[in-house]
């Protein structure tokens, strides 16, 4: 019979099945919330879909989908759904749930609205604090479990930001006793330890916004990808908190790593005074991020090195018109303890030859304990992604940068794993996270692959599959996933127990009986790729693990 139910699991997703779907609801939070430099307390707004599962409109097993970081709204609601795409051939995270009886709501922060606290406050949506947008979603999950037929709990999905967003509003409600009714909270490459731009970069697009070239096409980079709340309160390095009272010149203090004033280090301490969510739920994690050290580039490269041909200038009388020329280079933050010029401009007017007109420089200087972080493992920002078509000057850009891609949500922060050293190899152990996945080379951000899927689909599935009875003894893995052997830690240098290993068809590929656990138990395993069960039975309890096999 157990082989029949996991044939089923199997088929499942290719039923053809009748499905409805909501309009766009919109939704308004009941808690207002305060933020840096606000008058006053707003209440935040967004809007979701239902997705059913069935051709009528009953939610009975909810998955809840929240939006990340967003400042244009360039994920809309349907372009959210279209994320859940991967593999080849293509499959939908979203239409494989839905196929197996859960519902899908997806949460969208829309680009711009008015407060409906007064009607004239004007909130950014997708990049506005964290706190107000959790405060929506608190919202949205209380409407959710109104709707609710039945007694099956919630699953929460929150890649990126939204996985901050789930993480405070999850634990607001379990601090203040509301009843959030979830069973699992699916973190995926989200920043719990903060996000990363690289700094040269950002001295770069605010010296040409708001500095001599006075370059408007850059200006939505500028206020929305770097000076907006969310990316205030994510970035551990911020530009705002090295410059001086211009906003654009460098200050006297030291160049290493430091958040924006007022913003990240405040966020960051409240959250993780909460801490994720205890009631019952489980907790994992996925990260894009690689789990074997796998770099971006590497410290101090050069990311670009270019003379831009600006067109025309009037430098008025006596020269007038004249051709301009922008020579631009902009490097990765250095090794430990070194620093370097991370930005130079220099821009030059044709006057019967070249001539500087205005100049700018930045330096960035990395700490004794780390690398700089833009090269570090970690879910990677596609800079290829800036270049629509629609601007020749980002194009030419784009085509002359050294590498696609820098270290946007760096392994250990996807994990949540605290070190000073942000190339420290990432173990399983030392994550928070009940459960985690990283794959062995670095993905861009928010990728979906079908081994991480395959992690997510078995969780929502199985839920929590048996909850630890051991009283005193503290069992984990110590990677997950694995290649060709299984690393089993516990606190206890001597534990007999009985080990086995299922796949998912029910087949026993693995079994011990009365091993004999040390702190640190290595099993070698020659099985195919895929998931399997691992079961640890002992007189001092059992407990069971999801093991992927890359």
């Amino acid at each position: 019979m157990k082989k029949n139910y996991f044939l089923l699991l199997l088929l499942l997703p290719f039923l053809s099945v009748s499905q409805t779907e909501s309009g766009i609801l919109n939704i308004d939070a009941t808690i207002p919330y305060q933020g840096v430099g606000e008058a006053m307390p707003l209440l935040g707004s967004a809007e979701y879909k239902i997705f059913y599962s069935g051709n009528t409109a009953v939610i009975d097993k909810p998955i809840i989908f929240v939006d990340g970081f967003d400042p244009n709204d360039s994920r809309d609601i349907p372009a959210m759904y279209d994320l859940l795409d991967y593999g080849n051939p293509v499959e939908n995270l979203g239409d494989i749930v839905r196929s197996e009886g859960f519902d899908l709501i997806v949460l969208n922060f829309p680009e711009e609205y008015f407060s409906p606290t007064d009607g004239t406050s004007v909130i950014k949506g997708g990049a506005d604090f964290i706190q107000r947008n959790a405060f929506i979603l608190i919202e949205l999950i209380n409407v959710i479990n109104g709707l609710k037929v039945g007694t099956e709990e919630n699953v929460v999905i929150g890649p990126s930001m939204g996985g901050l967003i789930s993480q405070y509003a999850l634990r607001h409600m379990e601090e203040n006793t509301m009843d959030h009714e979830t069973r699992l909270f699916i973190s995926f490459d989200a920043p719990h330890l903060g996000a990363n731009v690289p700094i040269g970069l950002q001295y770069l697009f605010n010296y040409m916004v708001d500095g001599d070239p006075g370059i408007t096409d850059a200006e939505p980079i500028v206020s929305g990808l770097l000076n907006s709340p969310a990316a205030k309160q994510m970035l551990i390095d911020h530009y705002l908190a090295h410059v001086d009272g211009g906003g654009i010149n460098q200050d006297g203090s030291t160049h290493t790593p430091k958040g924006a004033p007022n913003f990240r280090d405040a966020f960051q301490t409240e959250l993780n005074n909460k801490g994720l969510p205890q009631n019952t739920t489980k907790n994992i994690a996925i990260s894009n991020g690689s789990g074997s050290g796998q770099m971006t580039g590497s410290p101090g490269m050069q990311l670009l090195n270019h003379t831009f041909d600006t067109g025309p200038v009037d430098t008025g009388f006596p020269f007038g018109v004249v051709d301009s020329r922008a020579i631009i280079s902009v490097n990765f933050t250095p090794l430990k303890n070194q620093n370097i010029t991370v930005t130079d401009f220099v821009g030059q007017a044709n006057l019967i030859g070249w001539n500087t007109i205005y100049s700018y420089d930045a330096t960035a200087e990395s700490t004794s304990l780390s690398d700089g972080i833009d090269s570090a493992p970690g879910g990677q920002f596609d800079l290829f992604s800036f270049d629509d078509g629609s601007n020749a000057l980002i194009t030419e850009f784009v085509a002359n940068l050294n590498s696609q891609y820098f270290d946007f949500i760096p392994t250990l922060s996807g994990l949540s794993i605290s070190n000073n050293d942000w190339y420290a190899t990432p173990l399983a152990v030392n994550s928070p996270f009940d459960d985690v996945f990283m794959p062995t080379n670095n993905e861009p951000h928010v990728t979906i692959t079908e081994a991480n899927a395959n992690f997510a689909l078995a969780e929502i599935r199985q839920g929590a599959l048996s909850v630890s009875n051991f009283n005193t003894i503290d069992i984990k893995l110590a990677q997950n996933p694995i290649d060709n052997e299984l690393i089993i830690l516990n606190n206890s240098n001597k534990l007999q127990s009985d080990l086995t290993i299922v796949d998912f068809t029910g087949k026993i590929v693995y079994q011990n009986k009365n091993r004999e656990l040390s702190n640190r138990t290595v099993i070698p395993l020659n099985v195919s790729s895929g998931l399997y069960l691992l079961n640890i039975k002992s007189n001092e309890g059992q407990m069971t693990f999801k093991v992927i096999v890359r």
